[in-house]
């Protein structure tokens, strides 16, 4: 059943430790925020990572936090986490549930004020952080997560899936800018990046002390 809860919080907070916060009645093993697209993208393989990253969070017994949308490769990773058995939290804001974009399929469906407080709560309800492929949302999302990190505000471990090599570009320029002494290599080392859909989320899963566990198909 999916609950709805509308948030009038006007600040918001950075996550500080590697602990989630968790609900009443979320029993899920871990949980793992997702960074992806409202688009599909024009290549299959996208649409078919997103889905493996949703089967393997809902087999393992984890849990999706994501920020509620039902369109592209966000509609994708929350509908296969819920057929695979996994829980959904989606966080979205008013202006976008507005729009009628809003998955209603969720098992907790957040509508707050605004962007700030959606990524501080998508935060503070995750274990680790994983990017797949997608725009400048996600790109944004990815950067402040990732800056957060470099900067002490948490210790929650991040994942770039860098599936059919969508983010090969992206790393290429990173490694300029360490080459340029515009950034250190430790920065670099902060990120895990991988195309393999299980092997990452498993990393992901084990550095930050959580435990995955397979669920009957």
């Amino acid at each position: 059943m999916t609950s709805t809860s509308t948030s009038s919080t006007s600040s918001t907070t950075v996550p500080t430790h590697a602990t989630a916060t968790k609900v009443s009645g979320d029993s899920s093993n871990f949980s793992i925020c997702v960074y992806c697209g409202s688009r599909s993208g024009h290549d299959s393989v996208y649409t078919q990572a997103a889905r493996a990253t949703g089967q393997w969070i809902g087999q393992h017994g984890g849990q999706l936090v994501y920020g509620g949308g039902r369109a592209g490769l966000m509609g994708e990773v929350a509908e296969a986490t819920r057929q695979a058995g996994g829980r959904v939290v989606g966080i979205i804001p008013q202006a976008l549930a507005d729009r009628e974009v809003a998955n209603p399929l969720c098992d907790e469906l957040h509508i707050v004020e605004n962007m700030h407080q959606r990524k501080a709560m998508m935060a503070q309800r995750s274990h680790a952080f994983l990017a797949l492929p997608g725009g400048i949302g996600t790109l944004e999302e990815l950067f402040e997560v990732w800056t957060w990190r470099q900067l002490g505000y948490h210790d929650k471990p991040i994942g770039l899936l860098n599936v059919n090599g969508y983010y090969d570009r992206l790393l290429e320029f990173l490694r300029h800018t360490v080459a340029t002494d515009f950034m250190a290599g430790w920065q670099m080392e902060l990120v895990s990046t991988d195309a393999r859909v299980p092997q990452l989320l498993a990393h992901l899963v084990q550095t930050a002390g959580t435990s995955p566990q397979d669920r009957p198909i």
